[in-house]
C-alpha cells in the first residue's frame, strides 16, 4: 500500500486529492496547522468520522522546518502533495511576507526534509496559473511567467525551487501548472464560490446586493476533481513534470454570472454592484491554458465543462439553505 502525504489536506484540492487516493487505497496522511479548530468541521470531517478514521492528520507548518523533517522521517512517505498556501490572491498584497513565507519558502521546507530524508519520495508542488500575469494567452508550459501579484511571485519562487531540486539532487519533482479550479468546496472568499454563495441569500432578502470587482476579468475554470486527478497521474509517471492543466477554455466574471445566475432564472445585473476594495493593484486580465502537453504526456483531460461545473455549484449552495433549484 501506498504511502501519500498531503499539505493543505483541509483544503478544496487537499479534500478531493485525499477522497481520491483513497479510492486507490493509499494510506493518506495530511497536515493542518492548529488544532484549535474542529477538525471534524473541515473538507475531510467525513473521513474522519469513521472507525478507525480513514486519513491521519498531523499538526505541522510549512514555516517550521523541524516539525517537517520530524514528519517526513517518521512517515517516509512515498508522495508528497504540496497544497498548502497563503492562497488568496488579493489578500497577499496584504501579506506579501507572510505569504512569501508559507507559499515560496514554505515549498522549500519540505523540500529539504525530502532531501535530506529519502529522496526516492515523489513531490508534487502545486503551482499556479497566476504566475503568468501579463502574459497574453493561450498559456503553455513555454510562456515566460510574469507575476502580478505577491501571491504569483511565491509561487514562482516554488516552482523553480522544485525544478532545482529535481536537477541538483536527482528527486521527482513536479509541478502542476494548475489553471483556476472550482467545486462546491471551495472558500467562499473566491469569486466564483462569492457568487454562487450569494444566490440563495439574494433569494431569501437576508443579502441585497452582491458587491464584486472587476467582471471583465477571464479566467480558465475547471473543476477541482479534474485537477487533483491530474496531480496524481503526475506522481505515477516515471520522469517528474511541469505541466499545464486547465480547460482550454476562458471566461469571464460576467460570464460565470450569467451561467450562475441562469440556474435561477435571475437577471444577476439588478442585483450586483462594482464596488474598488475588491480590485487587485495589478490585475491579471485573461488566462487560458494550453493543456496539449498534458493530453500527450499522461493522457489527461478535463470531464466536467465550465457550465456543470457552475451549475453544481450553485445547486449545492441552494440545498445548503433548503431551497431546490
Amino acid at each position: 500500500m501506498k504511502r501519500a502525504l498531503i499539505t493543505g489536506i483541509t483544503g478544496q484540492d487537499g479534500s478531493y486529492l485525499a477522497e481520491h487516493l483513497l479510492d486507490m487505497d493509499y494510506e493518506v496522511h495530511g497536515t493542518i496547522r492548529t488544532t484549535t479548530h474542529d477538525i471534524e468541521e473541515t473538507r475531510v470531517g467525513h473521513l474522519l468520522s469513521t472507525d478507525p478514521p480513514r486519513v491521519k492528520i498531523h499538526v505541522t507548518d510549512l514555516g517550521d522546518s523541524h516539525s517537517l523533517m520530524r514528519l517526513i522521517t517518521d512517515l517516509r512517505p512515498d508522495e508528497v502533495y504540496n497544497l498548502a498556501a497563503q492562497s488568496h490572491v488579493r489578500a497577499s498584497f496584504d501579506q506579501p511576507i507572510h505569504t512569501g513565507q508559507v507559499t515560496g519558502i514554505g515549498a522549500v521546507r519540505l523540500l529539504e526534509a525530502i532531501r535530506q530524508e529519502d529522496t526516492s519520495t515523489r513531490f508534487y508542488q502545486a503551482s499556479s496559473s497566476e504566475m503568468f500575469g501579463a502574459t497574453p494567452p493561450p498559456q503553455d508550459e513555454t510562456t515566460p511567467f510574469h507575476p502580478r501579484s505577491p501571491y504569483a511571485v511565491a509561487k514562482v519562487y516554488a516552482y523553480w525551487s522544485t525544478i532545482n531540486y529535481r536537477e541538483a539532487y536527482g528527486l521527482h519533482a513536479s509541478n502542476g501548472i494548475l489553471f483556476n479550479h472550482e467545486s462546491p468546496r471551495r472558500g467562499k472568499e473566491f469569486v466564483t464560490r462569492k457568487i454562487t454563495s450569494s444566490i440563495p441569500r439574494l433569494l431569501t432578502g437576508d443579502q441585497e446586493k452582491l458587491r464584486l470587482g472587476n467582471l471583465e476579468a477571464r479566467r480558465d475554470w475547471g473543476h477541482a476533481r479534474d485537477y487533483v486527478r491530474a496531480m496524481h497521474m503526475m506522481l505515477q509517471h516515471p520522469e517528474p513534470l511541469d505541466l499545464v492543466i486547465g480547460t482550454g477554455e476562458s471566461h469571464s466574471v460576467s460570464d460565470f454570472l450569467d451561467a450562475a445566475f441562469a440556474v435561477v432564472n435571475l437577471d444577476w445585473s439588478e442585483y450586483v454592484e462594482i464596488d474598488s476594495q475588491f480590485y487587485r493593484p495589478t490585475e491579471v486580465d485573461y488566462l487560458e491554458a494550453d493543456i496539449s502537453k498534458a493530453a500527450a504526456t499522461i493522457g489527461w483531460k478535463p470531464t466536467i465543462s465550465f457550465e456543470e461545473l457552475v451549475a453544481e455549484m450553485v445547486t449545492s449552495d441552494l440545498e445548503a439553505h433548503g431551497i431546490t433549484a
